[in-house]
Formats: structure tokens, sequence, C-alpha cells
């Protein structure tokens, strides 16, 4: 029986090593692809142990003290810092996911039954460019609306409000900024699915009397829902990931507005600024991507027992 078995792994490893020789070409093709992804994401994996150790560059990873679960621990210290950054990155990824997938959505469905196809894409084009300006150049911009002395809201509804001072205003901010820079670029995934459906449905559905509202409802948007659990469960891996850029240059770091705009990146690179501490910054990236791995895995598993097609794995 195990040499039959022994057989059979035989034959496997046989035909792996034939199918690989047949398609030399492609392997070559495919292996800068390969060693880039290896080396850019796998490799840095090895620096996890930094998140148990006081790690210092001079010492390296073999020759820094081990301090266990520390690092840790110097992340959940504050129990109420540590609440409040983690309430705020859940809220504005539900916020941020909730209302950008939504209209994503219905802006590549806009475009896409727009009339006038080259204003079309001109609109598109100019969503998209917001995407590219770095956040260090957006702060400039949301300055300008909202300064206490002489921005353009201020100057509008004859106030003088003081936004960098009271955080209550900041959650409309942050979610209009993040809109105005993410969502044109995020309707193009949409669009490209768009442009796949078959033109003969939306023809047999004119014929059958539906109007455009029902094509949407019955052909449009079932055809999107395979892309949009997939985007869905892959933005739930960074559940626990902020835009720092955004939290942290946009809000230009204000302490008056910790209440609603700090978040668990921002306040580790506020750490890092004020006392680097390498061993702490990997601990805290440790944890963030282990609750999101766990979080996606939950996400997927549950999108498996409902709609098996539309699951990752």
């Amino acid at each position: 029986m195990a040499d039959k078995k022994a057989v059979v792994i035989k034959k496997k490893k046989e035909s792996l090593w034939a199918n690989t020789r047949k398609h030399v070409p492609y392997v070559i093709f495919a292996l800068p692809a390969f060693l880039i992804l290896f080396f850019i994401m796998y490799v840095p994996m090895g620096g996890i142990v930094m998140a148990f150790q006081d790690f210092k560059p001079f010492d390296g990873f073999f020759h820094s003290k081990f301090v266990g679960f520390d690092n840790f621990a110097f992340l959940f210290k504050s129990k109420s810092i540590f609440f409040r950054m983690t309430k705020n990155t859940l809220i504005y990824y539900v916020i941020f996911t909730g209302v950008g997938t939504f209209l994503n959505v219905v802006l590549a469905i806009a475009l896409d039954q727009f009339v006038f196809k080259k204003a079309g894409r001109v609109m598109q084009t100019m969503m998209i460019v917001p995407i590219f300006i770095s956040y260090a150049a957006v702060q400039f911009i949301v300055y300008a609306f909202i300064a206490s002395d002489n921005g353009l809201i201020n100057r509008v509804l004859g106030t003088s409000i003081s936004f960098y001072s009271e955080a209550k205003y900041w959650p409309v901010i942050v979610t209009l900024t993040k809109i105005w820079n993410s969502v044109g670029y995020g309707s193009v995934l949409y669009m490209s699915v768009l442009a796949g459906i078959d033109t003969a449905l939306y023809e047999a559905a004119q014929i059958d009397g539906a109007n455009k509202w029902q094509q949407i409802w019955h052909i449009t948007l079932p055809s999107l829902v395979p892309m949009i659990t997939v985007m869905l469960l892959l933005s739930v891996g960074n559940i626990m990931r902020s835009d720092t850029g955004l939290f942290y240059q946009v809000t230009r770091n204000s302490g008056a507005l910790y209440e609603w705009t700090q978040v668990i990146d921002s306040y580790v690179l506020d750490a890092i600024l004020t006392n680097p501490n390498y061993g702490f910054t990997a601990a805290a990236s440790l944890f963030q991507s282990t609750v999101g791995l766990v979080m996606m895995l939950i996400a997927n598993a549950t999108v498996k027992k409902i709609s098996p097609e539309n699951s990752l794995f």
C-alpha cells in the first residue's frame, strides 16, 4: 500500500516537473513578477521578530534584547487612548467602506448610462485626478475652506468657527475629504465590470418593457455583486488600518481633535516621531495585520456559506 502511495506521489512530482518544462516560456515570463512579490512582500515578514524585541538598528535582529510582549503592552497601556483610537479606526472604516462603495457604484452606473460618451470620459478623467494629489497638498486645500480667519466656509456663512480646535466637525470633514480623494478612482473598477455586461440582456429587457430603472435593478446591480463582494472582502483585511496622511496631515495632528481624528496609524506615527521605537511600531503593525487577517477569514467563510461563487477562496 505504501509503495502505491509512493508511486502516485512520484507521478505527481514528475507531472509537475513535466508541466513546468512544457511551459518554460510562461514560467520565465512570470518569474520577474514572482521575484518582486517575494522580495517585497514576503522577505520583509522576517521583521515580525522586531515586535518582540527592544530593537536597536546597530545591534540587528540577532543581538537586540528579547522583551516578549512588552511592546504590545505599551500599545495597550492606556485603555482610554487605545479604546478611543480603536473606536475611531473602526467607525471610519465602516463609514469610508459603506459610503465609498455606494458612491463608487452609483458613479460607475451614472457614467455608464450617460448619453454623451465623450463628455463622460472627460468627467471620468477629471474625477480620477484627486487620487494622485498627495495629502501633503490636500491639507492646504482643506485649510483654504475651513481656516478660522479667512476660510471660504466662514466667509460664506459669516462665522468665525475654529475648525482646528473643535473635534465635532471633523467626522464630516474627514469623510468628505476621503470621498473627494478616492471615489472617482474607485468607480473605475466597477465601470470595467459594466463594460463586460452583454448588451443583449438590456435589449431583451427593453423588448419585455423594462424601463431604465428596472434594467439597472435586475441586470446592472446583480452583475456588480461579485465585484462588490470581492472589494469588501479585501477591504476587511485593512479594517484596523487608516489613511495616515488623511488623519495626520489633513488634521495637522491637532491634539484638540484627537477625540474624533486619532486612529491607530496616526498614533503610531506620532509615537515614532516623538520617541523612535522600532519594536513598538512592529508590534502595532502585527496587531493590525493579525486582526485584519482574522476578520478577512471570518468574512470570507461567511460569504462562502451564503454565496460560494463570490468568495475569495
